[in-house]
């Protein structure tokens, strides 16, 4: 039977040791350590019954501590050993660590815990108990950052890892906006469009990811850059840095026809979604023929013009024609698809803009001028057949694809195109979780380096929540508690661990993780 016991000292002192009964007789396994007060031996007694085998217990020898005499123990140091090994275990799991830069490495992994400003990093690592580089260091690989190309190096361990574990047939485009804390534009930082309708100078990001969401590529560009004049240098770096010439690219409905045609020309396949108000020509032959009848569900596969009018879609016909990319050389294939569900949302929100319009016209409110409003000879007045246009199509909604239906399915053309909810969700994730913005660097290549940081960081966090199921605050929240202490006793250094919960142990179970 082995058991912790405690026996008599010099001075009052009390020995915490490990021993076995044998042959009626003590046999000490291991000296815990000697204490002299009552915080002393409570601390040996843990860490004794600790090392001891659950259901084997303790023998009292009718010793008490004093606990007036001695020293307390000192914790020497504490840290979240169990997180930080679990996120510089995804790093290396990405490959990243082959760019050997140890400062880069802990700038990255600090904001996956924690985004904050580089120089508030120090202080996340001081938390966490991880020995980390000096300020100076840090910014030094930054500089390294830049000029090392470690953005090349990322992305392609990025795509080595989503090419044996994910999807890369198919990649998904989207663009988002950062902004910055300054006053003043420069040749990279300007004003440009904002969905929040923010006038500070800001960047352009375009972000490509798989299928699931995970990044592969990501691209800086001046902040009053149109959408569409992004996602082909994007695409072609990305397809160039990997030796592709065959893929599908999915993008939402801000491409132009420019677009289309480069990555047609480019050999790429692509899935964007359509602007509604191009329904009535793509679906002149429906609306003849059948009015504003729908199906709940109904999909019709179509033609859609590449520019200008719709040449040939015939609609005297009730058919409507099939793509065929040799013979519809002026047109791509258009998809458009009913749902019972999006027409009474669009009807509400409709209803809800006619409300407002009406209102200004009325002069109850003095709102900037709303959607379907008119004004003429200084009168304002509702666009009536604008509003009747509009409730026309509702419920329509239509996507344009260069693959042959013979290739692919209406139905998995849609369901590609849904998937982009999994690039919005990374852009939430770098915005929020890892707080990407604002951004207070001022030169390019401090802008580039941050945004590698940023690339890094998301796709540690999207590696940890794909194989844990967990959201990336979910996992910190969990893991970052449990700390590993070292405490000096009588001139020895213990290690003390907090027991792993039973969430943080289903982590670990799912990383296939065995703290150390």
């Amino acid at each position: 039977m082995v058991f912790v016991r405690k026996v008599p000292g010099r001075a009052g002192a009390t020995k915490v040791q490990i021993a076995e009964r044998r042959a009626g007789r003590d046999v000490v396994l291991e000296h815990i350590g000697t204490a002299h007060d009552g915080a002393e031996l409570a601390v040996l007694m843990d860490l004794a019954r600790a090392r001891v085998r659950p259901g084997q217990d303790e023998l009292d020898l009718g010793i008490e501590a004093d606990a007036g005499r001695g020293r307390p123990g000192v914790i020497m140091a504490k840290s979240s050993a169990v997180l930080w090994e679990v996120l510089t275990g995804a790093y290396s799991a990405l490959g990243f660590d082959t760019i050997g830069d140890e400062a880069f490495a802990q700038l990255v992994l600090a904001r996956v815990v924690e985004p904050t400003s580089k120089a508030d990093s120090l202080r996340v690592l001081d938390e966490l108990g991880v020995a980390h580089a000096s300020l100076r260091t840090m910014f030094r690989s930054l500089g390294r950052a830049a000029a090392g190309g470690y953005r090349d190096q990322l992305a392609g361990a990025c795509f080595a890892h989503a090419a044996t574990s994910g999807d890369i047939s198919l990649v998904l485009y989207d663009v988002t906006t950062l902004y910055f804390e300054a006053e003043h534009e420069d040749d990279l930082r300007k004003v440009g469009y904002s969905k929040e309708r923010r006038v500070d100078p800001q960047i352009v990001v375009g972000l490509l990811v798989d299928r699931a969401g995970f990044p592969l590529e990501i691209g800086c560009f001046e902040g009053n850059k149109a959408e569409k004049h992004t996602i082909v240098p994007i695409i072609t770096a990305f397809a160039a840095r990997h030796a592709i010439a065959d893929m599908v690219v999915v993008a939402d409905a801000g491409l132009s026809a420019g677009n289309l045609t480069e990555l047609d020309q480019a050999g790429f396949s692509f899935i964007v979604g359509s602007r509604v108000t191009k329904a009535p020509i793509d679906l002149a032959s429906h609306f003849g023929w059948h009015g504003e009848v729908f199906d709940d569900g109904q999909l019709i596969d179509t033609l859609t013009p590449k520019t200008g009018a719709n040449t040939d879609n015939d609609p005297r016909l009730r058919a409507e024609p099939v793509w065929d990319p040799a013979i519809h050389t002026g047109s791509w294939r258009a998809i458009w698809a009913f749902s019972r569900r999006r027409y009474v949302r669009d009807n509400r929100t409709l209803t809800a803009q006619e409300n407002r319009a009406r209102d200004v016209v009325a002069g109850a409110t003095t709102a900037r001028t709303p959607r379907f409003v008119t004004t003429a000879g200084g009168a304002r007045g509702l666009d009536e057949t604008a509003l009747a246009r509009a409730r026309r199509l509702t419920g329509l909604k239509g996507y344009v694809t260069n693959i042959a239906a013979t290739v692919m399915p209406a139905t998995e053309v849609i369901g590609a195109y849904h998937d982009l909810w999994h690039v919005e969700q990374s852009f939430r994730m770098s915005k929020t979780d890892l707080a990407a913005r604002p951004i207070f660097h001022h030169t390019r290549d401090a802008i580039e380096a941050h945004l590698t940081v940023v690339l890094a960081a998301l796709a540690v966090a999207r590696y940890l929540q794909d194989a844990t199921g967990l959201s990336i605050k979910k996992i910190i929240h969990t893991l970052r508690p449990l700390q590993e202490i070292t405490v000096r006793l009588a001139g020895h250094d213990h290690i003390a661990a907090d027991p792993l919960t039973s969430a943080a142990q289903q982590i670990l179970d799912a990383l296939d993780h065995s703290p150390r």
